[in-house]
């Protein structure tokens, strides 16, 4: 069913429909697009380079068909999905922050002026 898919031509191809606005700025959802996308590739890099390092220590040497088939024990799959946790969080941080920012504002300033100037 899959085989004879030209997958590099289907992964641009343009989706149906209008693309979803998150931003009041076309450009910034175009620049998180790109930036979350290049930290997928750079999440499924990290986990690459463990398997390799990871055969190497078991081994010495491997072989493509090694990196290709290795499939992590239940320790190393936990290793793995808290160090992918812990890369998102990073990532996130800024959402996150403003988030919690337009949670919780910080009260304007003249109100801390005039709460420290009655003390």
């Amino acid at each position: 069913m899959t085989e004879g898919l030209d997958w590099i031509a289907r992964s641009g191809a343009r989706a149906k429909g209008r693309r979803p606005a998150f931003f009041d700025e076309p450009a910034l959802d175009r620049l998180y697009s790109l930036t979350l996308a290049l930290a997928a590739e750079l999440s499924a890099t990290r986990e690459r380079l463990d398997t390799v390092e990871r055969l190497l220590e078991a081994g010495g040497s491997l072989r493509r068909s090694e990196v290709e088939d290795y499939a992590p024990d239940r320790a190393a799959g936990q290793e793995r999905g808290e160090d992918t946790r812990a890369y998102i969080a990073r990532i996130m941080r800024g959402f996150q922050q403003e988030v919690e920012a337009m949670e919780q504002p910080d009260p304007p300033i003249l109100d801390i002026v005039e709460e420290l100037s009655v003390r």
